[in-house]
């Protein structure tokens, strides 16, 4: 999970375009990754959470590597004021393997 703040309006704006370029990629070229949603924060308008769930670390590492991950990684640091980003590890859950 990620957390962004965008720096102002203009900068979320743009930062919207190119998570949805980036999302359609995903859903284009990348079979190991089954969840990636983008989320606006109510109330919170320059923040956005990233919810991104892969198939194995391997599918997690391929994406790392695509040209669209590596443009939206570039692209992205002159739009954002932070980042956060949380690992998470599944307890238990409907729709999981645990």
């Amino acid at each position: 999970m990620v957390r962004f703040t965008c720096k102002d309006e203009d900068s979320a704006a743009a930062f919207d375009t190119l998570v949805g370029e980036t999302i359609e990629a995903i859903r284009q070229h990348e079979p190991g990754t089954i969840v990636y949603a983008s989320h606006q924060v109510d109330g919170q308008p320059l923040q956005r959470i990233f919810y991104e769930l892969y198939r194995d670390r391997g599918a997690f590492d391929a994406h790392e590597q695509t040209e669209h991950t590596r443009r939206f990684l570039a692209a992205r640091e002159e739009l954002l004021a932070s980042v956060e980003v949380d690992w998470l590890r599944l307890q238990s859950g409907k729709g999981t393997t645990s």
